[in-house]
């Protein structure tokens, strides 16, 4: 079998290699069980904007996603920020109360307990129940789960940059990226002026913001490095903002990331969704 670390490393040609190659072993060999079947347990914040105001800096946006169906995950799933926009399928165990089916949420912050993997929104938790029971599975509190991470899908819909409002021309730009499709991890970026070659790279802020106080002039193309297969690659979006951009304006990167990191579960002793 190819090994992925060679692939990966052997195949990044920039200055940013042996960042890229450090970054990319750590990640990959944190996340092994990514795609296997979980169990733990799991909370609820009963107003949807506490989970709104959390670690991956998407603001009042994040309510907007997926009809609500939040989460907070733990540092295991957050990853440092790299797990940030991530779907997860989780149901309840308590088969009286929920069905087999479970919801689809997004995680959009951090929880910080040691209690349960998840914190979600009181929508997504009563969206587990059976019909009619939503009400009265949040008597509950917290229920024991199990989940799986699966692909992101947004329909006609690419990967959006949104410039930070604390960025400022021409010394300083934050971006945040939303809408991030498949089942993978941005854990690199780019940028470079259109039609240039020369590029330098960003820094993960915290959460889903990127930024670089070394910003070229015109308008501005990004690269992400995104894990992906066995391996990673990278997404080039060349066009995405405008010579005249401005903070608190929200770009189509004209391109969506629907790859599927595969990892294997044979390390995993949780059983599989059936």
């Amino acid at each position: 079998m190819l090994d992925s670390s060679s692939f990966f490393c052997g195949n990044l040609k920039s200055r940013m290699a042996i960042f890229l190659c450090f970054l990319f072993l750590i990640i990959s060999s944190a996340t092994g069980c990514d795609r296997c079947v979980h169990q733990s347990k799991a909370a609820y914040f009963s107003k949807a904007s506490a989970l709104s105001s959390g670690a991956c800096g998407y603001g009042s946006m994040a309510i907007g996603f997926n009809s609500g169906h939040l989460a907070a995950g733990v540092s295991s799933l957050y990853k440092d920020g790299a797990g940030c926009g991530a779907c997860f399928q989780i149901r309840c165990k308590n088969t009286t109360l929920c069905s087999s089916r479970g919801t689809r949420v997004i995680v959009t912050d951090l929880n910080r307990s040691n209690q349960t993997d998840f914190v979600l929104s009181s929508r997504a938790f009563m969206a587990m129940a059976n019909k009619g029971m939503g009400v009265g599975i949040l008597k509950h509190g917290i229920l024991d789960v199990e989940y799986k991470r699966v692909p992101c899908e947004y329909k006609n819909q690419n990967l959006a940059v949104r410039v930070e409002e604390s960025s400022k021309k021409p010394n300083y730009l934050a971006i945040k990226l939303l809408y991030q499709g498949g089942q993978t991890e941005v854990v690199a970026m780019d940028v470079a002026k259109v039609g240039s070659s020369n590029w330098g790279f960003m820094s993960r802020n915290h959460g889903a913001v990127w930024d670089t106080d070394r910003v070229p002039a015109g308008a501005l193309q990004f690269r992400f490095v995104v894990t992906a297969g066995f391996d990673g690659k990278w997404i080039w979006a060349k066009n995405v903002l405008p010579e005249d951009w401005k903070p608190g304006m929200t770009y189509d990167s004209g391109v969506q990331i629907t790859d599927i990191a595969q990892e294997g579960c044979s390390d995993c002793d949780n059983g599989k969704w059936k």
